[in-house]
C-alpha cells in the first residue's frame, strides 16, 4: 500500500510554516514570528519523533512505516531534509533583517554599536543582566555540567596571554529575560539580542583572567521528551508524573544545533561531553538559536507590520440573553473559535457556578492556560457548593507540570480530581452540567475539538457544540461514568467514542459511501483533520476512491495518504492550509445519498487517537449548524492564497487561482461571515 512516512510528512508540514516567512503578503513582523513557530515546532519534532526513531534503531527494528529503508536510513533522510530547511531558514532570517532595515528597524550586535549604545548596554549589563549570569569553567577532571535543553548557551573559548593556554567555558543565556533589548536613536528603532549583550561584556565576565583571545559561539541541544512511568504500585500516579518530569530533564540528547563558525576542537568537546556524535546529531546553523523567542518579536509600534486585529465575534444566539444555560436548553449552539468568543465557555461555567439549580459540573481537561479562567470558574463553583469533578490528563505532553499544579489547587479547594482511565490518555473535550428545575433533571453538554484554553483559543481554529439534546447528553453522562470508575464502558448510539466504537463507526460510514458509489447513487466524503496517519483507514479511503467516491481532505499537518495515484487514490484530493490561525478543528461530512451526516470530533485519524485514547465525536443534528459546517468546509476548499497541494512529491505547491478567479483567503472570508451574522 502506497504511504508517506510520518516523520517526513511532518517535516513537509513544517516547511509550510517556513513558507509563511517568505510570503510577502504576510506582514513583516508576523513573518519573523513564523520563524519562531517553525523553530518551536522543530524542537518538539526532535524531542518526540526523532527520539522515537533513535529508540527504533537501538531496538534494532527493521521496518519503518511509509519508508523504504531501516530506521537508521530514515534518520539520515531526516537530517538531510532538516539541513536543507536550515539553509532556507537562515536565508529567510537574513532577508527579513534586511526588510526590517528598510522599515527603519535595525539589528545590532556587539560589533555594530556607537559609543552611546555601548555605554547604555554596558550599564544595563552591570545593573541588571550580570546578576543572572553564571559562567562555568569546563575542566576535563570535573563532570560536565547538567544543561537545560530548553536553554541556549554561549560556548566560550579563551586563550591566556602569559602561556597561551586554552580552555573552554559555558554561559547560559538567562531564560527569564526578554530576548530583545530595544534602543531608540535619532528617530530609528534598534534591537540587540541579549546573546550579543553578553558577548559585549565577556571580558567583564572573565575579568580575573588575562587572556589573549576570547570567542563565543551559540549552541543548543534537545533531549528525548518521553516520560517513563514505572509500575511501582506503591507510588501514586501524580508522584510518578512528577518523578518522570525530573527524569525528562536528564533524557538522552537527540540533537545538537551550533554556530557553524564554532572551532572544531570546541564543537568536538561539546559533542563528546553530551554523548552525541558528529553528523547524525549535529546540525550546523547560524549565529543565533532558540528562534522560538522570535514568536514574540516586537512590532516597535508599527501596526502595519503585524496582522490587522480580528477580535472574536459574539454569537448571535447569545446576544442580550440573561442565561446561557437556558438558551442552550432550547437549541444547539455551535461556536467557532477564534472567529467567535471563547469567553462563552467560561461564562457558561461561571453561570453554572452560581445557579442554585445546578447540582454538578463535570469536565475533562487536557491542556489549559497557566492563568486559567476555566479553572478559576471551577474553583468558584466549588466555593458555591457545587459538585465539581475534573478528569485531568496528567500526561498532556509538555503541559504536565501545569496540569499537576492545577490538580493540586483543585483538590485543595475541594473538587474531586481524577486522572483518567488506566492505560488511556483522555484527549476528549467535554463539559457536563446537571441542573434540576421543577423536579426535572436538565442536562447540558459541551463537546469540542480543541482544548479548554482561552489563550490558544485566540489562534487555534476549533469547534465546540453546546447541546441540551437528551440522547446526546445521556451518552456524555456515560462517558463521565466510565472516566470516574474505569470499568463502566457504556454503549453509544450517537457519539463516536475511542477506543470503543470510533474506528468501527468511521469505517462503516466510509463503507456506506462505497456501497452508494457502486450503486451509482450520490456519495462523497469531506474530512477536515490535523493528521491522517492510520494505515487501516487510509486503506479504506483508497478502497472508497477505487469505488468512485469523491473524497476531499483538508489536512493541516501529517498526511501519510498519497492522493492522485491511478487506480488507487485518483478520486482523492488533499490540501493543507497554513495561515495566521492554526487550523485545529476536526470534522467529517458523509454525503449518504443526499442525506448527509455531519460530525465534529476531538480525534485525528491516527492509531493512538482511535485505539489508545479517550476521544469523543458527536453528530451534528441541527440543520442550520449542518449548513454552517458545510459552509466552513466549502470556504476553505476554495482557498487559493494559503492552500497547498499535498501530493507524493511533498513540494507544498500553492493552489493558484484559475484564470479570472478572484484571490480568496478562507480565514478572512470566514471572519467576514461571522461578522455579518451579527447584523
Amino acid at each position: 500500500m502506497e504511504l508517506l512516512n510520518r516523520e517526513l510528512s511532518w517535516l513537509s508540514f513544517n516547511a509550510r510554516v517556513l513558507q509563511e516567512t517568505l510570503d510577502t503578503k504576510v506582514p513583516l513582523v508576523e513573518r519573523i514570528r513564523f520563524l519562531g513557530i517553525y523553530s518551536n515546532n522543530m524542537d518538539e519534532f526532535f524531542r518526540v519523533r526523532v527520539a522515537n526513531v533513535k529508540r527504533m534503531i537501538s531496538l534494532k527494528e527493521e521496518e519503518v512505516f511509509g519508508f523504504d529503508g531501516k530506521p537508521a536510513d530514515l534518520l539520515e533522510e531526516i537530517r538531510s531534509v532538516v539541513m536543507d530547511q536550515q539553509k532556507q531558514f537562515e536565508a529567510s532570517y537574513r532577508n527579513l533583517i534586511e526588510e526590517l532595515s528598510q522599515n527603519q528597524i535595525f539589528q545590532l550586535n556587539e560589533t555594530k554599536l556607537n559609543k552611546a549604545q555601548t555605554e547604555e548596554l554596558v550599564h544595563y549589563f552591570h545593573n541588571d543582566l550580570k546578576h543572572a549570569i553564571v559562567p562555568i569553567i569546563l575542566k576535563p577532571e570535573t563532570p560536565f555540567p547538567k544543561l537545560h535543553d530548553k536553554s541556549i548557551y554561549l560556548a566560550v573559548k579563551l586563550k591566556t596571554a602569559n602561556k597561551g593556554k586554552e580552555f573552554f567555558a559555558l554561559v547560559e543565556i538567562p531564560p527569564n529575560y526578554e530576548r530583545f533589548y530595544k534602543i531608540e536613536y535619532q528617530g530609528k528603532h534598534f534591537f540587540i539580542l541579549i546573546d550579543d549583550i553578553i558577548r559585549l561584556n565577556l571580558e567583564s565576565i572573565f575579568s580575573i583572567f588575562s587572556f589573549e583571545s576570547l570567542e563565543a559561539y551559540t549552541f543548543k541541544f534537545t533531549r528525548d521528551a518521553e516520560l517513563n512511568l514505572d509500575d511501582d504500585i506503591s507510588v501514586s500516579f501524580i508522584e510518578k508524573i512528577e518523578r518522570s518530569l525530573k527524569m525528562r530533564k536528564k533524557g538522552e540528547p537527540v540533537r545538537f544545533v551550533f554556530d557553524q563558525k564554532m572551532p572544531t576542537d570546541l564543537k568536538n568537546y561539546l559533542l563528546k561531553s553530551l554523548n552525541l556524535k558528529a553528523g547524525i546529531n549535529a546540525i550546523p546553523g547560524g549565529r543565533y538559536h532558540n528562534f522560538k523567542d522570535f514568536s514574540r518579536f516586537p512590532n516597535f509600534g508599527n501596526k502595519h507590520l503585524t496582522y490587522t486585529p480580528m477580535p472574536p465575534n459574539a454569537h448571535p444566539d447569545f446576544l442580550q440573553v440573561k442565561s446561557l444555560l437556558k438558551t442552550v436548553l432550547n437549541k444547539d449552539i455551535l461556536l467557532h473559535f477564534p472567529y467567535q468568543r471563547f469567553d462563552y465557555v467560561v461564562d457558561m461555567l461561571r453561570e453554572a457556578a452560581i445557579d442554585p439549580k445546578v447540582k454538578s459540573i463535570k469536565i475533562n481537561i487536557y491542556r489549559v492556560a497557566k492563568d486559567s479562567q476555566i479553572m478559576n470558574a471551577l474553583l468558584n463553583a466549588v466555593s458555591n457548593g457545587k459538585e465539581v469533578i475534573v478528569i485531568l490528563e496528567l500526561q498532556a505532553r509538555f503541559d504536565e507540570e501545569n496540569n499537576v499544579y492545577w490538580a493540586e489547587r483543585l483538590k485543595e479547594h475541594g473538587a474531586k480530581v481524577l486522572y483518567g482511565t488506566q492505560g488511556l490518555k483522555v484527549h476528549s473535550k467535554l463539559i457536563f452540567i446537571t441542573r434540576v428545575s421543577g423536579g426535572k433533571e436538565q442536562l447540558i453538554s459541551f463537546i469540542g475539538t480543541g482544548n479548554f484554553n482561552e489563550k490558544t483559543a485566540k489562534i487555534y481554529t476549533d469547534l465546540g457544540l453546546f447541546t441540551g439534546n437528551a440522547e446526546i447528553c445521556q451518552e456524555v453522562k456515560r462517558i463521565f461514568k466510565l472516566l470516574e470508575n474505569n470499568i463502566h464502558r457504556g454503549t453509544y448510539k450517537h457519539l463516536l467514542v475511542s477506543p470503543f466504537n470510533n474506528r468501527r463507526k468511521i469505517t462503516n460510514l466510509i463503507q456506506r459511501e462505497i456501497d452508494h458509489a457502486k450503486k451509482g447513487i450520490n456519495s462523497g466524503i469531506s474530512l477536515k483533520i490535523n493528521n491522517l496517519v492510520d494505515n487501516k483507514l487510509i486503506e479504506k479511503l483508497y478502497e472508497a476512491s477505487c469505488a468512485g467516491v469523491k473524497i476531499k481532505l483538508l489536512v493541516r499537518g501529517v498526511c501519510c495518504l498519497v492522493p492522485g495515484i491511478k487506480n488507487v487514490s485518483e478520486n482523492i484530493e488533499v490540501i493543507s492550509i497554513v495561515n495566521r490561525f492554526l487550523e485545529h478543528a476536526r470534522f467529517m461530512i458523509f454525503e449518504n445519498n443526499n442525506k448527509p451526516q455531519f460530525f465534529i470530533t476531538s480525534a485525528d485519524l491516527m492509531e493512538r487517537n482511535l485505539d489508545k485514547r479517550i476521544e469523543v465525536g458527536t453528530p451534528i443534528l441541527d440543520q442550520t449548524i449542518q449548513q454552517e459546517i458545510r459552509f466552513i468546509f466549502d470556504t476553505q476548499w476554495k482557498d487559493n492564497q494559503k492552500a497547498r497541494i499535498i501530493d507524493k512529491k511533498q513540494k507544498n505547491k500553492y493552489r493558484k487561482p484559475h484564470e479570472g478567479e478572484p484571490l480568496f483567503d478562507s480565514q478572512n472570508a470566514l471572519y467576514d461571515f461571522y461578522q455579518k451574522k451579527l447584523y
